[in-house]
């Protein structure tokens, strides 16, 4: 049996973390319901934009690991590279973050 959370349950209780870390997070992309893939995009003040995704661990969890940072330099390829994301895999979440702390953020969320 899947113990996984539905989505759209995570995705909102995404939301709800940042709010009480301080934050703000909002949905750039609605993935499938119940069994989407959730890309995070932590950035604070729109700077320092880090996508983490979820990865298989050793020890059978699936923790948010960070995957790709923007380069300030050159943001399209970074947009380029969720875009080509979305079309890989349309049920696919993408959940903005904007907090103070990224990884103190992610390392708050479960397994």
């Amino acid at each position: 049996m899947d113990e996984r959370l539905p989505a759209h349950l995570e995705v909102a209780a995404i939301i709800r973390l940042a709010q009480s870390e301080g934050g703000f997070a909002t949905v750039l992309a609605r993935g499938e319901r119940d069994a989407g893939t959730i890309l995070l995009l932590t950035t604070y003040r729109g700077n320092s934009v880090t996508l983490f995704e979820r990865m298989p661990q050793l020890d059978g969890t699936r923790s948010f690991t960070p995957t790709k940072q923007e380069n300030p330099e050159n943001k399209q390829e970074f947009a380029d590279y969720l875009d080509r994301r979305k079309r890989q895999d349309p049920d696919i979440w993408v959940v903005e973050v904007d907090v103070a702390n990224a990884q103190h953020f992610v390392e708050l969320l479960p397994c």
